[in-house]
């Protein structure tokens, strides 16, 4: 039987010694020695640094896309759906932010078809996302003034500079600052004019 954990250690150190000391500066030794394996238990899991890399991001978006399909298929009124994806996507991305920050500064060095991958699997989630605020629009509650991809743009710019300002240690908790980065974005979204 497979040990389940080398995959996840692997994993951690590469997260870890790609947010020190960035994907270029890391190699395939530093991650294993790191995480206690062999190159052969590594490869097992993972084809190259490559790999690693996309299953550094592959993983975040396989979480993301679960929730928010299962947050659109539990229903209700527009505004409450987005609020909750918008809320859920703040929070593992807070929980994940290691993990973000280096898929951010490193996408430049995947290799063409993971990188486009990549591309196709945000699209997916962008879509649903933009979807809702489609929906919202449509019910005349949300603003149709900006295009909808300028207003996607605008809440996921606010999810990507995270790593820039948040940090788990000071005085903000991951669900305020994702509730108040909600409200934000929702409150900038709302027609003036719409009903109550």
């Amino acid at each position: 039987m497979k040990d389940s954990h080398v995959a996840d250690d692997v994993a951690r150190a590469a997260v870890d010694l790609f947010a020190r000391q960035g994907y270029a500066n890391t190699s395939v030794q530093q991650i294993v020695d790191a995480a206690g394996v062999t190159k052969g238990a590594m490869y097992h899991y993972f084809e190259s640094k490559d790999d690693l890399l996309f299953g550094i991001y592959e993983r975040l978006l396989t979480l993301q896309k679960a929730h928010l399909d299962e947050i659109i298929a539990r229903g209700g009124a527009t505004e409450d759906v987005l609020r909750a994806a918008c809320v859920d996507v703040l929070e593992t991305s807070i929980d994940h932010m290691q993990e973000g920050a280096v898929f951010f500064r490193s996408l430049n060095m995947l290799s063409a078809p993971r990188a486009q991958e990549v591309t196709r699997r945000r699209r997916a989630y962008h879509d649903e996302f933009a979807e809702l605020i489609s929906r919202g629009q449509a019910e005349g509650r949300f603003r149709t003034d900006i295009p909808l991809a300028m207003l996607v743009a605008h809440f996921f710019s606010d999810v990507h500079y995270l790593s820039h300002w948040y940090s788990p240690e000071g005085p903000e908790d991951k669900t305020l600052v994702a509730e108040q980065l909600t409200d934000l974005f929702l409150t900038s979204l709302r027609r003036v004019d719409a009903a109550p």
